[in-house]
């Protein structure tokens, strides 16, 4: 169940951006977003984690559809500090995700459930959201 931020019945549809500022807690272990079509189902998880899970500052994505979590990808780079702001855009195409990172860096995240738009976004974790605006 989450316990963070939620967005719900909002429109995030292929073709659109939602860019995200935050800033982490400064003792953050990790935080993460996601993106769905409701509460149960998650088409793109997005955690990034200064030392959580077994994980040093790393990102790791996933989905998480009927009961269980897929299979892991996980991110080059590490641009978060903790205790400071951040941005991150998600720009939504057919196919994927493209997640642009403060420093520039991007991850590619396979649109694996294939719906053209999304209703739901939650964030959890050790985050403070700032905005939030979808174009």
């Amino acid at each position: 169940m989450m316990n963070g931020m939620i967005v719900k019945n909002m429109s995030f549809k292929v073709g659109q951006t939602l860019t995200i500022t935050g800033v982490t807690k400064p003792d953050a272990t990790n935080f993460a977003v996601n993106i769905g079509p409701n509460e149960q189902d998650i088409t793109m998880h997005i955690n990034p984690r200064f030392n959580a899970h077994g994980d040093e500052n790393t990102i790791v994505c996933n989905s998480y559809q009927g009961g269980s979590w897929c299979e892991e990808q996980r991110g080059d780079g590490f641009p978060f500090q903790l205790g400071e702001e951040f941005k991150m855009s998600i720009e939504f195409t057919p196919s994927e995700f493209v997640v642009t990172l403060s420093d520039g860096s991007t991850i590619n995240f396979p649109n694996r459930m294939g719906a053209e738009k999304y209703s739901f976004i939650s964030f959890d974790g050790e985050v403070r959201i700032r905005g939030l605006e979808i174009k």
